[in-house]
């Protein structure tokens, strides 16, 4: 597949030489017609030239060595003609190039970047212009709706708290299984809540990066985790990644959270953080190849799973992921159960943040 680099280089050379070719042809045919007409007007002999029978052989030998020059010539055309179209080629789609990097850069907490492009107004400019008018009314969409999150944040979980101290202290202990349905879904309304703002800010991608330990955030959230029905074991070697610390441990938690809700009595899980490779493996109900797609949608729980969750788990996870650059991959496990394993591209050389920034 050919670039329009090419393509162009390619244009201007075939232009440049086919102009050249013609031109070059059509004055070594007119140069022959010349000399030909000029030397059969000349006398039959002459002291300067010799005797007339040797006037052919002369035009012809000038006739070829002009032949032979143009054809080294237009050689050498042909070079340069490539090389000064790919230099023109390339100097003219600099600005497409500048406009593909900007792009492809961006991102949700890069959207203050603008090409900037200057120049005499063309069309590359106005291009270019029109792409920075659009990021700024992405950039004010995106500011609206961090802005919206935040007070979503604050307006929804105050009356719920409020609530919650309401059903506390109003309700005794004694009125039977009210208080505790009452306290149930309020707790439910909380933590849905709670999972639908950090989706939000996982998918509006991370305002600041630091170097994290990851096999750090894996053996707090192994020691924090703890479950009476099934069983868990971990190994993480040390990784570092550049990212926000409070989402990748809702990353592994959720993981964890995930693989012990949806597991038999009985069951295992098993943990391993190796390579910038973060696996997670359960035992479980059968997972359809065909339902892997709806793990990680919102809301979309598979017949199994019903009754046990909001369906936000793994979608927090795949957002998070994204925003660390990294893949989550899903496949079957022999048996039952699911092996989810998210693939990290972090920098073991980085220095991992401490306990403290951890924490937020």
């Amino acid at each position: 597949m050919t670039t329009i680099r090419v393509r162009l280089t390619l244009i201007y050379s075939g232009l440049f030489l086919l102009t050249s070719v013609v031109l070059l042809v059509t004055v070594n045919l007119l140069l022959r017609e010349a000399l030909k007409t000029r030397v059969a007007r000349l006398p039959r002999g002459g002291l300067a030239l010799g005797p007339r029978p040797q006037l052919p052989g002369l035009v012809n030998d000038v006739i070829g060595y002009q032949w032979a020059m143009t054809t080294f010539t237009v050689g050498i055309l042909t070079l340069v003609s490539l090389a000064v179209g790919w230099l023109l080629a390339g100097r003219i789609l600099r600005p497409i190039h500048r406009i593909t990097a900007t792009a492809q850069r961006l991102s949700l907490s890069t959207l203050h970047e603008r090409i900037a492009l200057a120049g005499p107004k063309d069309e590359l400019k106005e291009l270019a212009d029109t792409f920075d008018a659009m990021l700024d009314r992405l950039e004010r969409s995106v500011e609206g709706q961090r802005r919206f999150i935040a007070n979503a944040s604050h307006e929804l979980r105050t009356p719920l708290a409020v609530q919650r101290a309401a059903i506390e202290i109003g309700l005794p202990e004694d009125v039977g299984e009210i208080r505790g349905t009452l306290l149930r879904h309020n707790r439910r309304a909380e933590n849905l809540i709670d999972a639908l703002l950090v989706l939000a800010q996982a998918e509006h991608g991370l305002d600041n990066r630091n170097p994290v330990a990851l096999d750090q955030v894996v053996r707090r959230a192994l020691a924090e985790t703890g479950s009476d029905r099934v069983t868990v074991t971990g190994r993480a070697e040390p990784f570092v990644v550049d990212g926000d610390p409070v989402l990748l441990n809702r990353l592994v938690t959720n993981l964890l959270d995930n693989a012990i809700r949806y597991n038999h009595p009985g069951g295992t899980v098993e943990v391993t953080l190796s390579r910038g490779m973060l696996t997670v493996r359960n035992t479980g109900p059968h997972v359809p190849q065909e339902r892997f797609g709806d793990l990680f949608e919102p809301f979309r729980q598979l017949q199994t799973n019903r009754g046990r969750g909001a369906g936000l788990g793994l979608s927090i996870v795949a957002a998070i992921a994204e925003a660390h650059g990294a893949d989550v991959r899903a496949s079957p496990n022999p048996g039952g159960g699911l092996e989810l394993v998210v693939v990290f591209a972090g920098s073991e050389d980085a220095v991992p943040a401490t306990d403290d920034s951890s924490q937020r």
